[in-house]
C-alpha cells in the first residue's frame, strides 16, 4: 500500500469538489432534523362563572415519538379537574426520522473517508480497479437511499404537522367532554424540518450527478483499445501520399 501523500488537486476536479459539497449537505441534513425541539399549545377554559383560559403544552422533538409527548399544565394548576399528563399526542414517526438521520450520518463519515482517499492516496485510488468500482457502487446505492429516506421523512413530516396542528383539539379526549372548551393555540415553526427535506433531495441530486464522475474512474469507462490492437499486429493505418 502506498504511503500517505497530500495532493489537493482532486479537490479542484468534479470528483473531489462534489464530494466536499456532499459532505457539507449531509451535515445540514442530519443537523436540521436531529436537533429539532418544538411544542404545541392549546387554550383550555372551564364552563364556570368566571372562565379563565389556561395553556396546556405538549413538547416534542427528534425522534418524534409523539405518543410519548404528554400534555403539561402550568405548575400547580388544576385545569378542569383533568389529568392532562395521561393524554399524549398521536403517532410514532421515529422510524422514518431515525432512518433519515442515521443514513445522513453514515454518508457524512463516508465522505470523510473518500476525501481522505482522494487527497492522501490519489495514485492508489487511480491505479486500483477495485476502489473506483466500490466507490461507484456506493454512490449509486447512496443516491437510491437518499431518495427513499427523504421521501419517507417528507411523508412523516406531513403527518407530524397534522398531528401537532389544529386537529389535536378534535382528537384530544378531554376537549370533547362537557364543561371543557379547547382552542388551538400555536405550534413551533417547523421551518428547519422543511429545510431537512430540501437538503435530503439536494443530496440525492448531488450523489446522482457525481455518479458520472466516479464512473469515469472505473474500468467500465476505459478508452478505446483500437490503437492498442493496431500496435499488436493489426492492419496498419494507410499512410499519406
Amino acid at each position: 500500500m502506498s504511503s500517505f501523500q497530500l495532493n489537493l488537486n482532486p479537490l479542484k476536479e468534479p470528483l473531489g469538489f462534489i464530494k466536499v459539497l456532499e459532505w457539507i449537505a449531509s451535515i445540514f441534513a442530519f443537523a436540521t432534523c436531529g436537533g429539532f425541539k418544538g411544542k404545541t399549545e392549546i387554550q383550555v377554559a372551564c364552563q364556570t362563572s368566571k372562565p379563565d383560559n389556561k395553556t396546556i403544552t405538549a413538547t416534542f422533538g427528534y425522534p418524534f415519538r409523539l405518543n410519548e409527548a404528554s400534555f403539561q399544565t402550568p405548575q400547580g394548576v388544576n385545569v378542569c379537574d383533568v389529568d392532562w399528563k395521561s393524554h399524549v399526542l398521536i403517532g410514532d414517526y421515529s422510524s422514518a426520522a431515525q432512518f433519515y438521520v442515521t443514513f445522513a450520518v453514515f454518508v457524512f463519515l463516508y465522505c470523510i473517508a473518500a476525501l481522505l482517499l482522494y487527497v492522501g492516496y490519489t495514485n492508489l485510488y487511480r491505479d486500483s480497479r477495485k476502489l473506483p468500482m466500490i466507490d461507484f457502487v456506493v454512490t449509486l446505492v447512496a443516491t437510491f437511499l437518499w431518495l427513499v429516506s427523504t421521501s419517507a421523512w417528507a411523508k412523516a413530516l406531513t403527518d407530524i404537522k397534522t398531528a401537532t396542528g389544529h386537529n389535536i383539539v378534535q382528537e384530544l379526549l378531554p376537549c370533547n367532554q362537557q364543561g371543557v372548551i379547547c382552542h388551538f393555540g400555536s405550534v413551533t415553526s417547523m421551518g428547519s424540518l422543511n429545510v431537512s427535506v430540501i437538503f435530503g433531495f439536494l443530496n440525492m441530486i448531488l450523489w446522482g450527478g457525481n455518479a458520472w464522475f466516479v464512473y469515469k474512474e472505473t474500468s467500465l469507462h476505459s478508452p478505446s483499445n483500437t490503437s492498442t490492437s493496431h500496435s499488436q499486429g493489426g492492419i496498419p493505418p494507410p499512410t499519406g501520399i
